[in-house]
């Protein structure tokens, strides 16, 4: 690939400023803030801002407020970050090498997938927390695959892909679902993490989850820019030199392992996969360099937003954030059905 068609390809991708790009991702840096101060200071028990900065300085045990903070707050808002990054870059990499705009963690099956594993390690081996870790993204591998392979074989046009991680999910939620009735004991919250929501977290549960996904993160910018030649098309791709299989497996795994690793905590978390990338791609274009960063920060957002929403609409009750998700995500992938006989790829 020479300079010049490299050279088409990013403006072809990407048509906004570096100014543009660099006042959007600072903007949301600002966001992403303002939204974990939200996160930790609002909940059941109200705490200002001179409060939780008095509270983590003293650091005082007996201190209710540093409970709150330091053992519920805390890791429920690292939580909603690193969910809603992992599952917001692996719906913009699914989305970008599986070339469908339709394409999410949660609609081709790779939820399902992790969330199996998960559920056998909890049923069978339940005090292995980094096991489940593991086991979660192997699902999730497994199922991206299987409907990759399902699609190929029956012509992998975009509603064929869908309707193969539609089937995926239904078959594989039925042995979930049949393990869960036959282990009746399973140590997990079983509607909570079906649905999926970020109640009772723990640090333990997070910190091993979250290094991986910090290192798939930095893979998936690495591949970011094979990624935006790979969307022109496989002919194409391969016409400029690139591995266009070696592209795609590895981005497929990054992919399931950023899915399964935000599952293995917090349950079977839908949509924001589908709706974050689609909103970056408004702000930002199509360049993946770019949208990979964005989608990071816009779906942590969302995520730690739509998780205080979850804990103040019935409060002193809490429902699921999973909930809330589905009310959003739902009408907005109808929105894209029917939106998608418009335009090719990321109408």
């Amino acid at each position: 690939m020479n300079i010049l068609q490299e050279s088409c390809i990013l403006k072809s991708l990407n048509k906004n400023s570096k100014s543009y790009n660099f006042t959007v991702i600072a903007f949301l840096l600002v966001l992403l803030l303002a939204a974990i101060f939200l996160s930790i200071s609002i909940g059941s028990v109200k705490i200002s801002f001179p409060d939780i900065v008095a509270s983590i300085k003293q650091a005082d045990q007996a201190s209710e407020t540093y409970r709150i903070i330091n053992y519920v707050r805390i890791p429920r808002t690292i939580a909603a970050v690193f969910a809603g990054c992992a599952l917001s870059v692996a719906g913009a990499i699914l989305q970008s090498v599986l070339n469908n705009s339709l394409a999410s963690p949660s609609i081709i099956g790779v939820n399902s997938g992790a969330g199996l594993f998960f559920v056998l390690i909890a049923a069978f081996f339940p005090a292995s927390i980094y096991l489940s870790t593991i086991a979660a993204f192997a699902g999730a591998i497994v199922a991206v695959f299987l409907v990759y392979f399902i699609a190929k074989k029956t012509g992998a046009s975009r509603m064929v892909i869908v309707l193969a991680g539609v089937a995926v999910s239904s078959f594989i939620g039925a042995i979930t679902d049949t393990i869960l009735t036959l282990k009746p004991d399973t140590v997990m919250a079983r509607a909570g993490f079906i649905i999926g929501g970020f109640s009772g977290i723990t640090m333990d549960r997070v910190a091993f989850a979250g290094i991986i996904i910090l290192i798939a993160f930095f893979i998936a910018l690495i591949l970011s820019y094979d990624m935006n030649v790979l969307a022109l098309g496989d002919e194409s791709a391969k016409s400029l030199g690139l591995n266009v299989i070696g592209v795609r497996f590895s981005s497929l795994i990054i992919a399931a392992v950023l899915a399964g690793s935000a599952i293995s905590f917090a349950g079977l978390i839908g949509f924001v996969g589908l709706i974050v990338p689609h909103a970056s791609r408004f702000l930002v274009g199509h360049d993946n360099r770019i949208i990979i960063p964005v989608s990071a920060l816009i779906g942590s957002i969302f995520t730690l937003l739509c998780d205080l929403l979850a804990r103040v609409l019935f409060a002193p009750y809490e429902i699921p954030v999973g909930i809330i998700m589905s009310f959003l995500g739902g009408p907005f992938f109808i929105y894209l059905l029917m939106k998608r006989r418009r335009g090719q790829l990321y109408d």
